[in-house]
């Protein structure tokens, strides 16, 4: 295809078309006619090289400005850097970009943010009810203080990138392709330090230990992911920090145990107690006493469930439930007359005697209440 086509026309754009417009147009266009998907078509190369040309020179406000003048002369002899060797294949990471995003062609400018840091934290199952507000201490990379972050020694300035001439990121050419890639003199800033601050040594950061406080949410449970945004490692150069992850870990609880907001326990009820029924007392994480009725020839195993006494619902309102599991104690020391009553119980359990017309079972009740 020859080359003194005008530019617009190549891109099949009129001379008033806008930088939206123009990478459009150019997009569609090197996606039809890109070598990749015409192998061994040599009009269809000599296309892409001549579009790609077209849109180095009119995408910059001042080489269109130029073109629109002088037209190609423009660019001759050196002017403005501009024409084939200038375009090339370069541009079509810009169709990349429309696609993939940053990772093809992206142009971010500047060092990236600082790392995220993990903290594992264990506290126990009240603090868990509760919530806390906890102090952690941690090694990591902080701003420096003497250069502010910035790198430079107070009072010396910054000057250009020469190698990538302030964009903070540099191509190299791969066939077809071109890849970009961070600058490696200014690692992405753009400017180069002049004079580097003698504390970090240019970098803008230090490590250090640092005590931090972090607000514990009530009902935090095991694997709980608390985000403190800002307080990981510093950015390099100035850049951003990154932010402090804390993992809850709950320790284990000597009375309760948990599942999501429901907890659970085991109470040993008596043998009199799990027979003509009664009540029995769980002091709760709450700090209250509950107070759970047993009802009458409940067996061992058995649960209970007494709600809204178990955990707080994390960032939300109520509480979960409390599940008491029971468990009947046989006593192992008798008198000789619990003795007595028992055999007599057992003989009431072959029909020989109604504990009900007997009173058997409230003088039983009297008896073992002595002993337990």
């Amino acid at each position: 295809m020859s080359l003194d086509i005008d530019y617009y026309e190549l891109l099949e754009v009129e001379r008033s078309a806008d930088e939206k417009t123009l990478k459009s147009s150019y997009r569609r266009l090197a996606m039809e006619c890109h070598p990749d998907r015409n192998p061994g078509c040599d009009k269809s190369e000599a296309k892409f090289k001549a579009i790609s040309e077209a849109y180095d020179v009119l995408k910059d406000p001042q080489k269109r400005a130029a073109y629109d003048r002088l037209g190609k002369a423009a660019f001759e002899n050196g002017g403005m850097g501009g024409g084939q060797g200038g375009a090339g294949f370069g541009d079509f990471s810009d169709i990349f970009e429309s696609f993939f995003g940053d990772a093809f062609g992206g142009r971010q400018r500047g060092p990236a943010r600082g790392a995220d840091l993990r903290y594992d934290l264990e506290i126990s199952l009240d603090e868990a009810f509760h919530g806390k507000d906890a102090e952690i201490t941690i090694d990591v990379a902080s701003a420096c203080g003497t250069c502010e972050g910035t790198g430079a020694t107070p009072g010396s300035g910054k000057r250009r990138c020469n190698l990538c001439g302030g964009h903070g990121k540099v191509r190299a050419q791969q066939g077809f392709f071109v890849v970009e890639r961070t600058c490696p003199t200014c690692h992405g800033r753009g400017e180069v330090i002049e004079d580097p601050c003698n504390v970090c040594g240019g970098e803008g950061r230090v490590d250090e230990r640092k005590t931090i406080s972090v607000n514990i949410p009530p009902g935090v449970d095991e694997g709980t992911r608390i985000r403190v945004a800002g307080k990981g490692e510093a950015g390099p150069y100035g850049a951003a920090a990154g932010d402090l992850y804390i993992f809850i870990h709950l320790a284990r609880h000597k009375v309760f145990e948990r599942d999501g907001t429901t907890l659970f326990c085991r109470a040993p009820v008596s043998f009199t107690t799990a027979s003509l029924g009664g009540e029995i007392r769980i002091p709760g994480l709450d700090g209250a006493e509950h107070i759970i009725l047993v009802p009458e020839g409940i067996q061992s195993g058995k649960q209970l469930r007494q709600r809204g006494a178990g955990m707080p619902v994390l960032q939300g309102r109520g509480r979960g439930d409390m599940v008491i599991q029971i468990d009947v104690e046989t006593p192992t020391r008798l008198t000789a007359r619990q003795k007595e009553l028992l055999r007599e119980f057992r003989e009431t359990e072959t029909g020989a005697e109604s504990p009900q017309s007997s009173g058997f079972f409230d003088r039983l009740k009297g008896i073992w209440d002595d002993l337990t």
